[in-house]
């Protein structure tokens, strides 16, 4: 008979010659167990979904009261769906002003996509501008933006029309003209290993794009919801998009994503022709639920500041020899290491420490550690003594090799 890892290898695509292979029975709070009563405590957080932990008591109730009154009706944008509303309604409330506007997908890369067709629609231009180093998903359109070469290059031709600055290069800025439909940044570059805007060059970004009438697009897939210490990064920058790109942690743990604008950008996709975004399962009912539930525990437990006073007592308590600095802003860090040999070894061998970490696409002497907002104090002094532990034996194991 077939263990649970032989039928994963055997019957689901992969992604990678050589994934964690970590087989989780249930999950609650910030940790994950194994069939066997293995403990794994979470520093990933999904990739920056989980913000409010595992199996969160709110969330599921959420999604257990939903269930019970119906899933999917009908596609997108045709019948009146409660949870879509509230939700929408409850978002406008914490975004920034003039983002009130929400069109619900179900995930990252297809609000991504949506977010593309809309800048081109309102303004009738077809340059779209993004960062070398970023990251916006892997759909063809999506890894159009993608500031990889190595992604990038497997999958050609992409789409056209595309151009890669650089990320803090304001020189690079009178690229952007009277042809460009939008410039899609994140506010903080997550694959990137957590590089942080420089001052004031959001601010230029901002001002030259209301120079030449494109667009900006915030992707805050992996910085909203509380995960930089605000709700949205772009709050902690004073920045305010023209679009702004929302998934991970939206769903609650759920599948869910969104690109949200002003009303009278967002029209542009309702006519000439109509339709011009459609999904069958966006904004679905249950994981709108389950997004509106996370955000009142996001919202009524302050957990976006609470980010920034947990992220100062993994920096006191994180000292290694291994650990050459810590990049990031709120509950969203890189850890560096000497090398990429170090990092490799560190995220492949975490499991049998009691960790889940993982490593970023476009930054490879680095750790990434973006635990639940939930996680408490003697969570993150386990999690540093776990670490250590951890890197420990990475060192003892790289040095002797």
């Amino acid at each position: 008979m077939l263990s649970g890892k032989q039928l994963f290898l055997r019957f689901l695509g992969q992604t990678s010659p050589a994934p964690l292979m970590v087989e989780i029975d249930r999950a609650e709070g910030v940790f994950m167990y194994g069939p066997h009563g293995e403990k794994y405590l979470d520093l990933i957080s999904g990739v920056s979904v989980s913000n409010v932990g595992h199996n969160h008591p709110q969330v599921t109730e959420a999604v257990r009261r939903q269930a019970e009154s119906y899933t999917h009706l009908m596609v997108y944008g045709e019948l009146i769906l409660g949870p879509q509303v509230s939700y929408a309604r409850k978002l406008a409330s914490v975004l920034p002003h003039g983002l009130d506007n929400c069109y619900f997908v179900n995930s990252g890369s297809e609000a991504v996509e949506g977010a593309m067709k809309l800048a081109k629609r309102f303004t009738g231009r077809t340059k779209i501008i993004s960062f070398r180093n970023s990251y916006h998903g892997s759909t063809h359109g999506a890894i159009s933006l993608q500031g990889s070469e190595i992604y990038r290059n497997a999958f050609r031709p992409l789409l056209p029309d595309t151009f890669q600055i650089g990320f803090n290069d304001e020189n690079a800025l009178d690229i952007i003209d009277s042809r460009t439909a939008c410039v899609i940044a994140e506010p903080i570059q997550g694959e990137a290993g957590i590089v942080l805007p420089a001052e004031g060059f959001l601010d230029k970004l901002r001002k030259r794009c209301s120079e030449t009438g494109a667009l900006l697009v915030f992707d805050e897939v992996q910085t909203g919801f509380g995960r930089t210490g605000y709700m949205f990064a772009s709050q902690r920058y004073n920045v305010t998009p023209d679009i702004i790109i929302l998934a991970k942690a939206l769903g609650g743990g759920m599948p869910l994503g969104a690109f949200v604008s002003s009303r009278d950008i967002m029209q542009s996709l309702s006519d000439r022709p109509v339709l011009g975004h459609i999904t069958t399962f966006g904004g679905h009912p249950v994981s709108c639920a389950a997004g509106e539930a996370a955000l009142q525990v996001i919202v009524g437990e302050n957990l976006a500041g609470a980010a920034i006073h947990k992220a100062g007592l993994f920096r006191e308590r994180l000292s290694h020899r291994l650990i050459s600095g810590i990049r990031g802003e709120g509950l969203l860090m890189a850890i560096e290491l000497k090398s990429r040999d170090h990092v490799r070894y560190a995220v492949a061998n975490a499991p049998r420490f009691g960790l889940i970490t993982d490593f970023f696409l476009f930054c490879e002497n680095a750790i990434r550690v973006a635990p639940p907002l939930i996680i408490s104090e003697d969570e993150i002094t386990l999690a540093c003594n776990l670490l250590h532990s951890l890197l420990d034996d990475t060192m003892k194991n790289i040095e002797q090799a």
